[in-house]
C-alpha cells in the first residue's frame, strides 16, 4: 500500500505508512491518503464479525490496520494492537461497547480511555506506532500539536514517558473547559511542553501546519504530527466504526448511520474511509454547533473559512473550530482525487475566504454517492438534549454528544435517515460539569481517576499567536 498527498498533481503514490506515521503533513501541504482504498467483501466482513466477537478488539484492529500497513512485520502490528486496547486502558473487555437507547438510536462508547475522550482511541495505538517505529530507525520525533479541548490530553497520556518523544501541545488560551485545563496542564514531565496560545484552536492549527511546512526546521528538529492530519489517527478511527457496526447487527445486508460530533472533520472522515471500503454504512451525519462552517457546506455548498472573531466560543468547545482540517480529504475524493484542483482550492486559504462547490455535480454526490447529511446545535439545544436523554433513556452524555443526537433526532424525525443511528460518543460528562449542571441541576459524575485533578498543580507556558515563537521554543528545548 503506497500514499499520496491530497495536493499532487501528478498522482504519485509514492509513499509508505511509516514514512507518512513519522512525517505527518505532506512537503506540499497536502493531506495523505492511500492510493485507493481496499475493498471487503462478504467474507472478509463475516471474518470481521467472528473476530471481533471471539477474539475482541485489539485483533479486529490488526486485521483492518493490515490492509493499509504493509511494512510493518503482522506479527509486531498484532502486539502494537493488543498493547494499545486493553481492558485496563479502557476500563472495558469490550473497548467500544455500545448501548442501545431504542429501535432507531444506539450510543458508542468512545470515552472508557485514559483520558476519558475519544480521542484516546486512536492516540493509544499512535503512541505505539511511533515507539515501535523510532526505535526500529533509532531516531527521536517531536510532536507538534494543536488541540481544542481533548486532544492534547489523549496525545500527552499516550507519548509521555516515551524515551524517544518530546511532546509540543498548542492550546487556545482560556477556551477549554476547568477539567480539560486541569487534565492537559497537570502532567509534570520535561518532555512535554503545553502552550497556551493568545487565539482560537485554528490559529493553532494554523501555527502548526506553518511549522510543519518549513521543510528544512521539521527534518532538523524530527518534528511529527499526533492531529488528525497524521492519516495513522484517522485509521485507527475507520476500526470502531467498524466495531459498532458489527454490534448493531446480525447479518452482513444490514445498514447502520452514523451521527457524529466534528469540528474537524477527522472523526467523520474515518466513516467516510470505511464506508469507501464497503462497510455497511448508509448514512454520515455531520453534526456541528454554533461554528457551522461543515453544515453549511453540505447544506449549500459553499466553504467558508470563519475569521478568528467569528469563531464562537460555546458549550462544546471541541467543536469550536472553522477551518476543518481533514475536509480537504473528502473534497480531494468528492473532485474524483484532483490533486491540481484540490491544491487550487486549499492551498493558501486564509481565513474569511472560502470556495463555492454549488454548481459542481460534486455536491449532489456528497449526498448520493457518499451519504453526507448535516446539521446544527445550540447551546440550548445541548442543554435540552441532556436533559431529554437522561429523562427518557437514564444516560447523562456530553455536550458534543449532545450535539450528535440532536441532530440525529432531527434526521430520524424527519426521514432523512431510514436506517438506525448509532451516535459516537465524544468525551464523559465530568469534563463538562457547567454545562451538565445547568441541564441536570446537579454536577455529573467524577470517576475517582480524576478527582485529583481539580487541586493539581499547572505546567503550561501562555505565548503569542506566533509561529517564530513555537519554532523558538522548540529549539531551546531540544537543545
Amino acid at each position: 500500500m503506497r500514499y499520496l498527498s491530497t495536493r499532487d498533481a501528478s498522482g504519485d503514490a509514492s509513499q509508505r505508512f511509516c514514512d507518512i506515521l513519522i512525517g505527518g503533513l505532506a512537503p506540499d501541504g497536502g493531506l495523505y491518503l492511500p492510493e485507493s482504498y481496499p475493498q471487503v467483501d462478504d467474507a472478509t466482513l463475516t471474518s470481521w464479525r467472528r473476530l471481533l466477537e471471539e477474539k475482541g478488539y485489539a485483533a479486529l484492529a490488526h486485521a483492518i490496520l493490515s490492509l493499509y500497513i504493509d511494512d510493518i512485520d503482522s506479527e509486531d502490528l498484532l502486539g502494537i494492537c493488543r498493547r494499545a486496547y486493553t481492558a485496563e486502558k479502557f476500563r472495558t473487555e469490550d473497548i467500544v461497547p455500545v448501548t442501545r437507547l431504542d429501535e432507531r438510536l444506539a450510543l458508542g462508547h468512545l470515552s472508557n480511555g485514559p483520558t476519558a475522550a475519544f480521542k484516546d482511541m486512536a492516540m493509544q495505538l499512535l503512541g505505539e506506532l511511533f515507539e515501535y517505529e523510532l526505535a526500529r530507525r533509532d531516531q527521536s520525533l517531536a510532536v507538534l500539536g494543536a488541540t481544542s479541548g481533548d486532544t492534547g490530553s489523549s496525545a500527552i497520556f499516550a507519548l509521555k514517558g516515551r524515551a524517544r518523544i518530546h511532546v509540543f501541545m498548542l492550546s487556545p488560551l482560556g477556551r477549554m473547559t476547568p477539567f480539560q485545563q486541569a487534565q492537559m496542564f497537570s502532567v509534570d514531565d520535561p518532555k512535554v511542553v503545553n502552550l497556551a496560545v493568545d487565539g482560537v484552536f485554528d490559529d493553532c492549527q494554523d501555527i502548526v501546519k506553518k511549522v510543519a511546512s518549513d521543510l528544512e526546521f521539521k527534518e532538523l528538529h524530527r518534528l511529527g504530527a499526533v492531529n488528525s492530519i497524521n492519516w495513522a489517527r484517522l485509521l485507527a478511527q475507520v476500526v470502531y466504526y467498524v466495531a459498532c457496526w458489527i454490534r448493531c447487527t446480525e447479518r452482513n445486508d444490514q445498514q447502520v448511520s452514523f451521527s457524529v460530533p466534528t469540528g474537524n472533520f477527522g472523526d467523520v472522515c474515518a466513516g467516510h474511509v470505511a464506508k469507501q471500503m464497503g462497510v455497511p454504512i448508509d448514512a454520515l451525519v455531520v453534526a456541528t454547533n454554533e461554528n457551522d462552517v461543515l453544515d453549511e457546506f453540505f447544506r449549500t455548498g459553499v466553504y467558508r473559512v470563519r475569521r478568528s472573531a467569528e469563531t464562537q466560543e460555546t458549550s462544546s468547545p471541541s467543536m469550536d473550530i472553522s477551518k476543518a482540517s481533514n475536509f480537504e480529504r473528502f473534497v480531494f475524493d468528492l473532485l474524483g482525487r484532483d490533486g491540481a484542483r484540490t491544491a487550487e482550492l486549499f492551498s493558501g486559504l486564509g481565513t474569511g475566504e472560502g470556495f463555492d462547490l454549488s454548481d459542481v455535480p460534486a455536491l449532489a454526490q456528497a449526498r448520493s454517492r457518499y451519504g453526507f447529511r448535516s446539521g446544527r446545535s445550540t447551546h440550548a439545544d445541548r442543554v435540552a438534549t441532556i436533559a431529554a436523554v437522561d429523562k427518557e433513556f437514564g444516560v447523562v452524555v456530553d455536550p458534543h454528544t449532545a450535539d450528535a443526537l440532536k441532530v440525529a433526532f432531527d434526521v430520524l424525525d424527519g426521514d432523512d435517515v431510514a436506517t438506525p443511528v448509532v451516535v459516537l460518543e465524544t468525551a464523559l460528562p465530568v469534563k463538562f460539569a457547567e454545562t451538565i449542571r445547568e441541564a441536570l441541576g446537579h454536577d455529573p459524575e467524577t470517576p475517582e481517576a480524576f478527582a485529583h485533578l481539580a487541586d493539581a498543580e499547572r505546567h503550561v507556558t501562555e505565548i503569542d499567536n506566533d509561529a517564530d515563537l513555537v519554532k523558538k521554543i522548540i529549539v531551546e528545548t531540544l537543545t
